[in-house]
């Protein structure tokens, strides 16, 4: 969710920056597109780190006897501190 929001951040943003050309003496919408543009960035990056961060698995493994048999427990984790 966070990488689409930072592409179309960022997308917006150049359109601001680039595209639109309205005379206008309160806001300089080339200013904010670039800030959107460096924000759309930000999430972007953000977004991808979370997403190495979710896919991140320790497996444990255990084997026990008990008498004859064995009994085999697996426990998958993911390191969700952040989310």
């Amino acid at each position: 969710m966070s990488i689409g929001a930072g592409i179309a951040l960022f997308v917006i943003g150049a359109i601001l920056a680039f595209a639109v050309n309205l005379p206008n003496d309160y806001v300089s919408l080339s200013m904010i597109g670039y800030i959107m543009m460096g924000a759309g960035v930000v999430v972007f990056l953000i977004g991808i780190v979370l997403l190495a961060r979710r896919r991140q698995t320790d497996t444990v493994t255990r084997t026990q006897g008990v008498g004859d048999a064995q009994v085999t427990r697996s426990t998958t984790r993911s390191n969700d501190d952040l989310v």
